[in-house]
């Protein structure tokens, strides 16, 4: 389901008062079951104080506004090490970081793809394989994109204990 356009403004107004960008409203699940997913941004990260401020405004104005007819669960989270690439400027933001694109079911040629992401024009992204090769992929075309995480500089700070 998706939330009327001056809901989803009002929401985006409300993160950007806290400093923050509203990367995407998700919904999952159905009937008292659905879940409402505010995936928030800023420049140095979010914290769980951010995510609990957002989350208590969000509440009221969605009280107010009342988007569903049964009762759902209201969650405000990061977009986390292995984020979601949401469009065109997330493409560009994270050139030369390392990603994994599934694409859609309808896509002829190369259905998951892995590698460095190279750039972005005129609606194509394009990945560099391990290989070098680039492929070039139509953005209408992805299912979903998100940066592929290195554990091992995650949990090591990326330097190796002797």
């Amino acid at each position: 389901m998706k939330l009327k356009t001056e809901l989803h403004d009002q929401l985006a107004d409300l993160v950007a008062g806290e400093g923050l960008e509203l990367l995407a409203i998700e919904t999952a699940g159905g009937g008292s079951r659905t879940t409402l997913r505010l995936v928030i941004d800023g420049p140095d990260g979010v914290s769980l104080d951010h995510c609990t401020s957002v989350s208590r405004q969000a509440s009221v104005l969605l009280d107010v506004e009342d988007p569903f007819s049964h009762a759902y669960t209201l969650e405000v989270s990061s977009p986390g090490l292995d984020r979601k690439l949401y469009g065109p400027q997330d493409y560009a933001r994270f050139a030369g970081h390392r990603v994994k694109v599934r694409m859609e079911p309808s896509y002829r040629e190369q259905r998951l793809v892995v590698g460095e992401l190279a750039g972005f024009e005129d609606d194509t992204v394009e990945v560099r394989l391990d290989s070098q090769e680039v492929v070039r992929l139509p953005l209408e075309k992805i299912h979903e994109a998100r940066l592929e995480v290195d554990w091992s500089s995650v949990f090591d700070g990326g330097k190796r204990r002797p």
